[in-house]
């Protein structure tokens, strides 16, 4: 599961640094007039996202990330030794918000073709073109998503491992629980860290002199766009993975019925080992859709409902 996690929030970066290249282009154009170098800005353009730009905005969500463990960590140490029944209602909703998350971007690919993202894409550039638009803003906005979907997936992470040590004393729970909470940020964000710079690093093994150097270069720089596509479906799919799961064992009885229908299908001849595996996690994949796609149902219908009272009540 976090793996799953980790896969996740990968994915929302990669929206964030999709977001902060758009907005990079416009602001590059802004200077072009002042700059004057038209091959400097040609190639951040090509680029996507300028490489100084890169890391700043994985330290940001880094940060944030740290600063969700410092609320996370002493709220889950109180919660569960003063309300513990209310860890599993309070991950759950963490859950449904996370396949809601999914949902959306499900819905998108789906609902819009190619040619709707260009215009909308068009829409953007023209909007971010202004002059009285505040595009660090902007960023910053892009940069909380992601620490938002972070908060989701370290609270789970903190009450697994805080579910481990349940039964140690408090100060061995603190310890532990800060230990994991700090490792897993810097392992995640490190990972992350890592394949946003692979075009760079490959870049640079371009210019060395021996044949090694250049073909690993070739072959990173081949792969870093790839890779980001791909990562970006294995992170929906993460979503309703980590969200649908945390669902599933939230409900005692879905649960049974998963577990049961894993023992069925590991009786069977053959193949029944791989099944046994497999069968649980796409089956909380199943139930992250669902739940994802009722939630967006019922959000995107309150929205409909709150639009047309507002025009009723307009004179």
């Amino acid at each position: 599961m976090a793996g799953a996690s980790l896969l996740a929030l990968i994915d929302d970066i990669a929206s964030v640094l999709d977001d902060v290249a758009l907005m990079t282009k416009v602001a590059a154009k802004k200077t072009a007039g002042v700059l004057g170098d038209d091959l400097a800005l040609n190639a951040q353009q090509v680029s996507g996202v300028r490489a100084e730009r890169e890391l700043p905005v994985v330290w940001a969500v880094a940060v944030g990330s740290l600063k969700n463990k410092l609320i996370l960590v002493p709220a889950a140490l109180v919660i569960s030794r003063f309300m513990p029944s209310a860890v599993m209602p309070l991950l759950m909703l963490g859950g449904i918000y996370l396949c809601f998350e999914g949902a959306e971007k499900l819905t998108h690919r789906w609902l819009h073709g190619r040619d709707d993202d260009d215009a909308q894409h068009t829409r953007q550039l023209a909007l971010l073109a202004e002059d009285n638009v505040d595009l660090p803003a902007l960023e910053a906005d892009k940069i909380k998503g992601a620490i938002r979907t972070d908060f989701v997936l370290s609270a789970e992470i903190v009450v697994i491992a805080l579910g481990t040590v349940a039964d140690q004393s408090f100060g061995t729970q603190v310890v532990v629980l800060s230990g994991i909470g700090l490792i897993m940020t810097v392992g995640v964000y490190g990972v992350v860290a890592g394949i946003v710079k692979m075009d760079d690093i490959g870049l640079h093994l371009l210019t060395k002199s021996g044949a090694l150097a250049q073909t690993i270069g070739k072959g990173l720089l081949l792969a870093a766009p790839r890779l980001m596509k791909a990562l970006t479906v294995i992170g929906t799919a993460a979503m309703f993975l980590v969200g649908g799961g945390i669902l599933t064992h939230g409900i005692p009885p879905l649960h049974h019925l998963i577990e049961h229908l894993a023992g069925l299908a590991g009786s069977i001849a053959g193949v029944g080992s791989v099944l046994k595996a497999l069968l649980p996690p796409l089956l909380d994949v199943l139930a992250g859709v669902v739940a994802g796609g009722l939630a967006l149902l019922g959000v995107r219908g309150f929205a409909a409902i709150r639009a047309a009272l507002g025009r009723q009540k307009r004179p």
